[in-house]
């Protein structure tokens, strides 16, 4: 076997003599400038395809699943309005006595038939609806956080409706959080109306991504609705184009229905709000501490809305969000983060995508208090592990911390780099001819030796690398010298920076004042 053994530079030219190679344009300083410019487009956005991760197995997926009918058929709901009583009736349901109702396997199976498979989630700007169904992962926040890290002293206080305002407007400029729902409950506006009416105007005047808020009581959906109207440009416009959802618990767990709730329900049908029917049992508390029970009863609760939903208004847009929660058995208090909670949230997720309908699953509820290493932990394994599962729309996962009791503005801006490291993840390998560069290796092995200035290795950096903002790449020695700053204290620069410059205003002078002029705007 003969071995040729050849130069890297010079190389040979063809008569012999010895030549530079050939030297690319532009030049050391144009490359490296190209290297240090951001990325002009995001390499990968909201809606990457999830799906991979697959924690239960089909057999164990049939199985839940046929607990979850067995539950409904036999077992039934409790506590059903008297209206919602004549529906179900209407469609199939029966009187299982003492005051339950029942939903057989064939109606269940019905209505997952006739539900919404996919549908969209407009934003006032055409530009940020998403399309939420199949396997598509999008993140986005939830919550109704009574504290706020405050951004000055670095403790908790009770959340005001100027967070409200501020969360709201913060989250407009970070891409990767995909929509908006209210993150916390501004505990200084007492009255209820005053309070659901302030929530929304927040949402409207500080953000066009699509967004969700909470009825407290039926009554204050019709008036809100006019809010929106005035938003859209005009009565009646918002109802041909909604791009406001409600979250709503109808289902108390465990297996009753929740009459104000329901009442809820009745009027964001009545008005076309789509929304997300939230199952939040908790495992050893209002649920099972198994966790194949406990998915099967939280199943079989929020297949109870689906029921619900669709009787009274067929394939109507309903998110199914079944959200497995933890609670620490040795204390009984709620655990936001951990293994029990990574797991179940996923399984929830491929549960819902394996009957086809749109899924709502909860992540990022770390119970950390400060921005640490339970902090990233927590957040990361499950975030990442409900989107890997499919979660169409992961709730709680931006801003959110201590348990859902917080909201931090230097956790927002962490976690929209970590979406954008999980929507990367999410986008794979992808393995063509040109990917692989068979020619463009031996050109480099041949050539300069590395592969820093080739075509390949720009191309790849626009395309293929995503840069996060927040995190520090720099030597020890680099770090040091700039200050040893923390990831909290980078966000917290980026946060106030943020909330000084980003003031959007999208309501018009004349609708801000048509608002004004009919609710109390605080």
């Amino acid at each position: 076997m003969s071995v040729t053994f050849l130069a890297r530079r010079p190389c040979a030219a063809d008569d012999g003599s010895m030549t530079d190679a050939p030297k690319r344009p532009g030049g050391r300083r144009a490359r490296v400038a190209m290297r240090t410019a951001p990325p002009r487009t995001n390499p990968a956005p909201a809606g990457q395809i999830g799906g991979q991760y697959r924690p239960l197995s089909d057999t164990a997926m049939q199985q839940i699943y046929d607990t979850a009918l067995r539950l409904l058929s036999n077992l039934g709901m409790g506590e059903v309005p008297d209206r919602l009583w004549r529906d179900l009736i209407a469609v199939g349901a029966t009187d299982l006595g003492q005051g339950r109702i029942g939903f057989p396997k064939s109606l269940v199976e019905d209505m997952i038939d006739k539900a919404a498979k996919t549908f969209p989630l407009h934003g006032r700007d055409p530009n940020r609806t998403i399309e939420i169904g199949t396997n598509r992962v999008y993140f986005g926040t939830g919550g109704a956080a009574v504290n706020t890290l405050d951004i000055d002293s670095g403790l908790y206080r009770p959340s005001t409706l100027t967070d409200l305002h501020d969360f709201t407007r913060l989250q407009d400029t970070l891409d990767n959080v995909a929509w908006f729902t209210r993150c916390c409950i501004a505990t200084n506006v007492p009255k209820i109306i005053d309070l659901d009416v302030n929530t929304a105007y927040a949402l409207m005047k500080n953000t066009t991504k699509p967004v969700a808020t909470a009825f407290t009581l039926a009554e204050t959906v019709e008036p809100i609705v006019q809010m929106f109207d005035i938003a859209a440009g005009g009565a009646g416009k918002f109802a041909q184009r909604p791009f406001v959802k409600t979250h709503i618990s109808p289902v108390i767990s465990p297996m009753r229905f929740g009459e104000d709730a329901v009442d809820v329900v009745y009027k964001c049908i009545q008005h076309n709000i789509p929304m997300s029917c939230i199952t939040a049992a908790q495992a050893g508390a209002t649920a099972p501490a198994t966790l194949a029970g406990f998915l099967a009863q939280s199943l079989a609760e929020t297949l109870a809305s689906l029921v619900m939903v669709n009787a009274i208004a067929t394939g109507f847009p309903m998110v199914f969000s079944n959200w497995p929660l933890v609670i620490d058995l040795r204390s009984g208090a709620f655990a936001g983060g951990g293994g029990e909670t990574t797991l179940m949230n996923a399984a929830s997720a491929q549960l819902s995508n394996w009957l086809g309908l749109p899924s709502g699953v909860a992540a990022s509820m770390t119970d950390a208090k400060a921005i640490d290493a339970q902090y990233g932990v927590e957040k990361g394994m499950t975030s990442l592990a409900a989107a890997l599962a499919g979660g169409n729309l992961i709730y709680e996962s931006s801003g959110m911390m201590a348990a859902l009791l917080g909201v931090s503005f230097e956790a927002f801006i962490l976690d929209n780099d970590m979406h954008a490291m999980t929507y990367r993840t999410l986008r794979g390998v992808e393995v063509t001819d040109d990917n692989l560069g068979y020619e463009s290796i031996v050109a480099s092995v041949l050539g300069d030796g590395h592969f820093l200035g080739s075509d390949q290795t720009l191309a790849a950096m626009e395309r293929d690398y995503y840069y996060p903002e927040m995190a520090d790449r720099e030597q020890p020695r680099s770090w040091e010298e700039a200050g040893s700053k923390t990831a909290w204290n980078r966000a917290n620069v980026k946060a106030k920076s943020v909330l000084a410059s980003h003031h959007p205003d999208y309501l018009s002078s004349d609708q801000d004042r048509r608002i004004r002029d009919i609710f109390n705007i605080l």
